[in-house]
């Protein structure tokens, strides 16, 4: 194998690689004996079937192996040699006619290399940890929301007309072209106005109704609806209101604990507190990480790859348009076919992502830092549950894709080497109360966007 250097500047890497024919036809050849060993071929004993058949039928398929391998083999020797760490996968660039093997395998291959990345005295990092107790105050305050939540209903006046929130009593029976159809109909069901349980439109046709009252109510349903024969077609449900209930916010007392699961309200109260409490030590420590991340990002400077930079620019660029017209995804109606431009802005922000993942990565190296297989598992579990019905195919899915597995490794292992430089740094407990907490975080959000 030749390799010749076309260029070196800064991190850039750019090679021509050549691979003698010899080589190739070795190793074709070797193949070929492979195949050779198990192969029956009519006329011939088991194994000795000629090699020029045996070319003639599996040649192209072989020929196409050993130059894959031969490829890999070669790129992984360059860097093992050259000690080069790629900041990503190499780029490796074939020739555009076909591979003659008669002649020299020849190809291109370039990469960014990682940079050096300067120690940091990780002691000289000051912070300060938001602590929040969870007072009597923020208690009952969360408890009277928990009331609100969970609303009683009580009867509205005589003649009074429903409003949003409000909870109907009704027997209705539905039709499509004139004709009752399976789960249309229903006696004394009960509909909190509002709260888009029912068929889109449904709910909102129902304000102003009255106990007694007698309504028709056109909806058509939606397209992709459960029901094929039912999906997309124009429904009419005749309903008869017998109820018009308002809420009201439920009591603080043993009956609310019980409604929550709870044997009764000190249980409760103990419950919450502890919720309460590990929102605010969520909170806080993600504030620690912005406030530990912004110093790193003050006290060191080393050059970029510049492919990791363009790729995480323009990822930022489309995650930012997304999040400012979420009805416009790439593909979808109205999408722009040609992506987002780029700005110096996402270009800014997407050098601070690079330079503190390449920093955090290193000190990660560097440390041992290792995310475990239990660690993996349990991550996987927690996330699966935000498909109910579907935990086991997401289960499957993450076991078996690559990037999806580093996607759930990742954040583990950046959370890990951020413990491991919080211990490092000089970080003092400073305790404050939750609208401290909640204005700081909130500025900071304000600054970042």
């Amino acid at each position: 194998m030749e390799v010749t250097e076309t260029k070196s500047e800064g991190l850039r890497r750019e090679y021509a690689f050549a691979v003698s024919a010899a080589d190739i036809r070795a190793k074709t050849t070797e193949k070929l004996e492979t195949v050779r060993a198990d192969f029956q071929m009519k006329g011939f004993r088991k194994g000795k079937a000629p090699l020029p058949l045996l070319k003639k039928m599996f040649g192209k398929s072989i020929l196409g192996e050993v130059v894959r391998e031969s490829v890999d083999g070669a790129v992984r020797q360059h860097l093992s040699d050259s000690g080069h760490r790629p900041a990503a996968q190499p780029d490796v660039k074939m020739p555009d006619e076909e591979f003659d093997e008669d002649r020299n395998l020849t190809f291109e291959v370039s990469y960014d290399c990682l940079p050096e990345v300067p120690e940091v005295d990780l002691s000289a990092i000051a912070l300060e940890r938001k602590t929040v107790e969870v007072d009597d105050r923020t208690l009952n305050e969360a408890l009277e929301r928990l009331a609100a939540e969970s609303p009683d209903y009580v009867r509205r006046g005589k003649g009074a007309k429903a409003e949003t929130r409000d909870r109907v009593v009704l027997d209705f029976s539905g039709t499509v072209d004139g004709k009752a159809f399976e789960g249309g109909t229903a006696e004394d069901y009960p509909l909190v106005l509002g709260s888009n349980s029912f068929l889109p439109g449904f709910e909102d046709r129902l304000v102003g109704v009255k106990a007694g009252e007698s309504r028709d109510v056109d909806v058509v349903f939606p397209e992709n609806y459960g029901a094929a024969g039912l999906a997309g077609k124009k429904a009419v449900f005749a309903c008869r209101v017998k109820e018009v209930l308002r809420p009201k916010p439920a009591a603080v007392d043993d009956a609310l604990a019980e409604r929550r699961g709870a044997a009764d309200l000190d249980e409760l109260k103990t419950r919450m507190k502890t919720q309460i409490g590990a929102e605010f030590a969520e909170a806080s420590r993600s504030l620690l990480k912005r406030r530990l991340l912004d110093a790193l990002d003050g006290m060191m400077s080393f050059e970029l790859p510049a492919g990791l930079v363009e790729v995480e620019t323009a990822q930022i660029a489309r995650q930012l348009r997304d999040e400012e017209t979420p009805g416009e995804t790439p593909g979808g109606e109205g999408a722009d076919p040609g992506g987002v431009e780029p700005t110096a802005e996402h270009e800014k922000i997407a050098r601070r992502r690079v330079r503190l993942g390449l920093f955090l990565a290193e000190i990660g190296r560097r440390e041992g830092v290792e995310v475990t297989e239990r660690e993996m598992g349990e991550e996987i579990v927690r996330q699966s549950r935000a498909y109910p019905g579907r935990e086991r195919a997401f289960f499957e899915f993450v076991k078996q894709n690559r990037q999806a597995m580093e996607n759930v490794r990742a954040p583990l292992f950046e959370d890990k080497v951020v413990d491991l430089i919080l211990e490092k740094a000089a970080v003092r407990d400073v305790t404050v109360t939750a609208e401290a907490l909640r204005d700081e975080t909130e500025a900071l959000d304000a600054e970042e966007t």
